[in-house]
């Protein structure tokens, strides 16, 4: 593993400023979270008493606040101005295909549903309503059918299991289950 970058809470700072100073989106290290990560979790995972706790805790909180509002401002410009990928980091990257799928969809629905495509319409919601989706049992649960008529469980409180997305929201409404990622 290469050597951990110093973070920098003034760098980190100017780097902000940067950003909501320009219209565009700025440069910046393209290890940021990675680094920031590994930093944050060996700084909360150290032990300090009075003062020194103290310091430690805002230097966290400080921390989080700033690559919080760099975040968003950096998303923040490239969802509205024109998806102009260039200077983002891959984590970024990654957040924006979702907003990308998200735009798809939206053109999608719109489409089938002013070029009457109903076939596709009930297609698409029998495929969302069916979706597998991971989730975890918090209390115990009876058999039941599941939205593509197969049947699931019984399941014990801390039983893992793929269900349909219907029943997995309803599941999760009555805090029998909690949605989990695989991933």
């Amino acid at each position: 593993m290469s050597e951990t970058k110093k973070i920098d809470l003034n760098s980190l700072y100017s780097a902000l400023i940067r950003e909501v100073e320009n219209d565009s989106v700025q440069e910046i290290d393209s290890q940021l979270y990675q680094t920031l990560a590994e930093y944050l979790g060996k700084l909360k995972s150290e032990a300090y008493d009075g003062v020194e706790n103290k310091i430690k805790t805002r230097l966290a909180e400080l921390i989080t606040q700033t690559v919080t509002l760099l975040l968003k401002t950096r998303l923040s410009k490239v969802s509205h101005g024109g998806m102009d990928l260039t200077n983002l980091v891959d984590e970024e990257k990654f957040i924006i295909e979702s907003l990308q799928d998200q735009q798809e969809r939206k053109e999608m629905i719109l489409s089938a549903t002013l070029n009457g495509r109903t076939k596709l319409l009930e297609s698409l919601s029998k495929k969302h309503k069916t979706k597998p989706v991971s989730v975890r049992f918090i209390k115990d649960f009876d058999q039941f059918v599941g939205a593509d008529f197969s049947k699931y469980g019984p399941f014990k409180a801390e039983d893992v299991a793929t269900i349909p997305n219907e029943n997995a929201q309803a599941l999760i409404a009555k805090n029998i289950t909690v949605k989990i990622s695989v991933d």
